[in-house]
């Protein structure tokens, strides 16, 4: 057994290091269990669909996961079933102590699809999976991973980790959790990793830190992306290969040079608890903004030079939105937004000028006896190609 998993519990912290008193173990363990409910709000009847202007709409297929269970589905524009990939969490990691209630056994928190068919799941707070298309295992990696991950076009992963560890110079006493940048092979195996506190102590981004909480969970870190664009000449924290990375409880999105090991540009305004920050051809960036709004979400879309909002989108009186955790925004190659309410367990495209032509209710259940409409943690709009030829669909759902 590798030291890492010495003792039973994943971590990177050498069997040397001092160990926890009971006390802080209990801290540990609370940490640990972190992850997010399988639903929270009332289901409605059973629907899928219900509504698709196929002429405004990007037409391709939906790939989601949910609260329901450690599943992913890819399904046309009308909710049918075309693949479904599953694994069950009681066939990986015995020997690791993993709490009891810990919300990532029962779910996978995101997932990554290949065009091959393979596909890359997280166990939030546990661990990652690679699943090939008839969901047989190919690897699998303990390291809490949590949240997102990106894959680039040589096959390297990058994902979140985190630790709970004393760290003196937060708390002396207290065990805290920092976040972590991970990078693997593309098999898996760990290339680097990176401790977002040490990002921000390091420059000018200290400052962010004076909005860190009064909490074990120093910042919720939970998006990255690799930037692949060169806006580089106007805006070079940009540049190629740096990280954009989303920390919640600082409301604020930021960008790490994975070489200089630090944040070297960030941007926080009136958005609150914000999830999945990303760059857009144009330059722009869109965010899903969870608290910002009324009682209610938006999405937001920043020019970064003038870091001012030139798009949003809050809902209509008669159909707000509003996902006090998760939540996704995309902007699809027609122009459109695809807007996932992950508490609602709800998606939806909309026009820029605001015009629903698309939206899907989770057809699935979770909660305590199944009564709450599944959490919808993201889902994703797939344009088919030749890649794709694996994929059966029903003739008569075939374009």
């Amino acid at each position: 057994m590798p030291p890492e998993l010495q003792g039973g519990r994943w971590s990177r912290t050498s069997p040397n290091a001092p160990r926890f008193t009971p006390a802080q173990e209990a801290v540990a363990e609370e940490l640990d269990a972190l992850g997010y409910a399988d639903g929270v709000r009332g289901a409605p009847g059973l629907v899928r669909v219900t509504h698709h202007d196929p002429e405004r709409a990007l037409q391709g297929w939906n790939f989601y996961t949910s609260g329901h269970g450690c599943e992913a589905l890819l399904t046309d524009m009308q909710g049918h079933v075309l693949h479904r990939w599953s694994y069950d969490y009681d066939r990986l990691w015995p020997e690791l102590e993993v709490p009891a209630d810990a919300a990532g056994k029962g779910k996978w928190r995101r997932a990554h699809l290949f065009p091959n068919g393979d596909l890359l799941a997280i166990h939030e707070g546990i661990g990652m999976i690679k699943l090939d298309r008839d969901s047989n295992l190919l690897f699998e990696v303990p390291g809490k991973a949590h949240h997102d991950l990106d894959v680039l076009e040589d096959g390297v992963i990058w994902t979140l980790g985190r630790e709970v560890e004393l760290i003196p110079r937060i708390d002396p006493e207290v065990p805290c959790m920092d976040d972590f940048l991970v990078e693997l092979d593309p098999d898996g195996r760990e290339l680097a990793r990176i401790s977002v506190l040490e990002c921000l102590e390091r420059g000018e981004a200290r400052e962010l830190l004076a909005r860190m909480p009064k909490t074990k969970e120093l910042f919720h870190t939970n998006a990255i992306e690799v930037l692949r664009g060169d806006p580089s000449e106007h805006l070079p924290a940009f540049a190629a290969g740096n990280l954009l990375i989303s920390l919640r409880h600082l409301d604020a999105v930021a960008v790490v040079d994975p070489h200089e090991r630090k944040v070297v540009w960030w941007l926080t305004g009136d958005f609150r608890a914000q999830h999945e920050p990303t760059l857009l051809p144009s330059g722009n960036l869109l965010l899903f903004d969870n608290r910002g709004g009324d009682e209610a979400s938006r999405v937001l879309e920043f020019d970064l030079a003038t870091r001012r909002v030139v798009w949003s989108y809050l809902g209509t009186p008669e159909r707000p939105f509003y996902s006090w955790t998760c939540g996704t925004a995309w902007r699809l190659a027609n122009g459109n937004t695809l807007i996932n309410e992950s508490d609602g367990g709800r998606a939806f495209e909309v026009t820029p000028a605001g015009e629903t032509v698309w939206e899907f209710y989770n057809p699935h259940r979770g909660g305590p006896n199944g009564e709450y409409i599944a959490c919808l943690y993201d889902l994703q709009r797939i344009v088919p190609d030749s890649r794709y030829d694996w994929v059966r669909v029903p003739a008569q759902d075939a374009r």
